[in-house]
């Protein structure tokens, strides 16, 4: 990712075009008080206050991947509003958080229904918009309890089971991708193809170690797992610059190298504390041995220590040692080289 755009992103947004070094504007303005990034070609990026949306534009209408909290939503309408004023045709979540599914109501009633041959609104549970995600997403904002229990205005009004569901809209194939126990038990990865930018949700957050859910469904190996599937989609320009750009759950824009050095650095981590339980390693000293203190000035934060990593990282792959969890599959290296 350049450097000016990513400086721009993460901290000073205004309306201005930063000059990318091989010639590719790119856009930033301010809409619904929330910035809105022009990723490339149909795709945007809007950043709220708790992670990332995107947006693609095109002739028959508008996609929203994810929708923020029910708070932000009304700002999300103005930023899309900013972009285009046609109907939303289709709202994708990536996976079942507040941030990513509180919007839904609003996005899904925010557009003109298109008329039908009985002049009706469509059917559907909020009879807007649709909504798709994995069917573990709307199980779980269904349930009678849980972490994701949520009113049925916010539920997925559609569901996919397999591990790619295809669409196709404003001329080109979207790609959504299943991707098991990684940050949740639900988590999808969104392509687009011809603009060639992928929406990652929390399986990617350049500025912070990952967060996963181990208690309903999340695992450090295949938070790993998601990174190497982001891999084997993304493709770089020149330079391993450019390329595919990758928006992700919380953070910058990013390219494909962005992707590799984070993928190396969860990788090296999870190592280390998997030598500490081969070695039979309390928790207690694991989290004295200091394993992440040469990345913390990177990652770390005071919501989101170093330590609190570990932790999460050690019950997660003790979990998988009793046969608590199942540990996620694909854990290997991309098959290209990568840097």
């Amino acid at each position: 990712m350049k450097t000016s755009a990513r400086l721009l992103l993460g901290g000073v947004f205004a309306a201005s075009m930063i000059a990318a070094d091989d010639g590719f504007a790119q856009q930033v303005t301010a809409a619904g008080d929330i910035p809105v990034f022009h990723v490339q070609q149909n795709v945007y990026m809007v950043v709220g206050p708790a992670g990332n949306s995107a947006v693609q534009v095109g002739a028959d209408g508008v996609v929203v991947v994810d929708t923020m909290t029910s708070a932000a939503a009304p700002k999300l309408v103005a930023a899309i509003r900013s972009l285009s004023p046609r109907n939303i045709l289709q709202i994708i979540n990536t996976d079942g958080h507040a941030e990513r599914t509180g919007g839904n109501a609003l996005m899904a009633q925010a557009t003109r229904y298109v008329i039908n041959d009985q002049n009706a609104r469509p059917a559907g549970f909020g009879a807007g918009s649709p909504i798709l995600a994995h069917e573990h997403v709307l199980q779980n904002m269904s349930a009678d309890k849980g972490t994701y229990k949520a009113g049925p205005e916010l539920w997925p009004t559609e569901s996919y089971f397999e591990d790619q569901r295809d669409l196709f809209l404003n001329g080109e194939g979207i790609e959504i991708h299943f991707q098991p126990a990684a940050h949740t038990n639900g988590d999808s990865l969104v392509y687009f193809r011809r603009s060639d930018v992928l929406v990652t949700g929390d399986i990617f957050t350049p500025q912070q170690y990952p967060v996963f859910d181990i208690e309903n469904g999340g695992s450090i190996n295949g938070v790993i797992a998601g990174l190497n599937h982001i891999l084997r989609i993304t493709v770089p320009a020149k330079n391993e610059e450019g390329g595919t750009y990758v928006i992700p759950g919380r953070g910058h824009v990013c390219d494909e190298a962005d992707v590799s050095d984070y993928r190396d650095m969860v990788t090296i981590v999870r190592d280390r504390v998997q030598d500490a339980l081969k070695k039979k390693m309390t928790l207690e000293q694991v989290r004295a041995a200091r394993l992440t203190r040469d990345y913390d000035g990177i990652y770390a934060s005071a919501e989101y220590t170093g330590d609190m990593f570990v932790e999460s990282v050690y019950k997660s792959l003790s979990a998988s040692s009793t046969g608590d969890a199942k540990p996620a599959t694909g854990d290997k290296a991309a098959p290209r080289s990568k840097r």
